[in-house]
């Protein structure tokens, strides 16, 4: 066992994008990252980037009947787990009626099944240690309608509800459950989806009062704080990182 005093942090999908910016916040904060993804060249590039203050595990979370033996080998590996990120997702844009059951059914199974099995894991772990925090990554897509992306939507308006079911049920053993909804955040993913879009960009930032997209870093700030004490009154709350736009006009 390499028990470490300084908290534990599994961050699923955090090879890349907002996963990789709230990893490097942690450990520059001395919280030790484990970082969860499918990826092999995101995952060296990540363990390159972070060296000895992050661990690495490759492992497809829709491989549902091993995330047990997952879970039981990071707390078997560090003695314990203080933090849960559930940020790993996939999306598609397509339009409603052409969106097939096996591509909604795929959407909501990483989306929602694989963060309800890894997070079932991990709060047995912290159940025991009476203590933890679990924040979970949403989307505006699950506070207002976004068009051709509907199996996105149905997944993420069930984590906000899964949030709160979990804050009410394990609040009183200690285990804190939020949400962080990232708004337009520049990633390459966005990125090129906004450029290919010159309508849907401007409707973007002509709703977004601060007038920018934001960076991955400002997401894994508020999820920073939500993992800290700083938060230690906080539960069952949605953050929205969003410049505004949630309330711009």
């Amino acid at each position: 066992m390499n028990k470490i005093e300084k908290p534990v942090a599994i961050i699923t999908g955090g090879a890349s994008g907002i996963g990789l910016a709230i990893a490097c916040t942690f450990a520059e904060h001395n919280i030790h990252p484990v970082i969860i993804g499918r990826d092999a060249a995101k995952l060296k590039a990540a363990q390159e980037q972070l060296k000895e203050k992050a661990t690495i595990k490759q492992f497809d979370l829709t491989d549902l009947k091993k995330i047990p033996n997952l879970v039981e080998d990071i707390n078997k590996e560090f003695g314990k787990i203080d933090i849960l990120v559930n940020n790993a997702g996939i999306n598609q844009k397509k339009e409603f009626a052409e969106v097939t059951d096996d591509e909604f059914q795929n959407i909501l199974f990483t989306n929602v099944n694989a963060v309800f099995a890894l997070s079932r894991e991990v709060v047995k772990i912290m159940e025991k240690q009476g203590s933890g925090s679990i924040i979970n990554i949403s989307s505006m897509a699950a506070l207002y309608g976004i068009p051709k992306v509907i199996a996105y939507t149905a997944s993420k308006s069930a984590i906000e509800g899964m949030t709160k079911a979990m804050a009410v049920e394990l609040s009183p053993k200690g285990i804190r459950v939020n949400v962080v909804a990232p708004g337009f955040i520049a990633t390459d993913m966005s990125s090129k989806a906004l450029n290919n879009d010159p309508e849907r960009k401007g409707k973007v930032m002509g709703r977004t009062p601060i007038g920018y997209l934001g960076e991955p870093a400002d997401v894994a700030e508020a999820v920073l704080f939500l993992a800290s004490s700083s938060s230690k009154y906080i539960t069952g709350t949605s953050i929205r990182v969003d410049g505004g736009n949630a309330i711009g006009f």
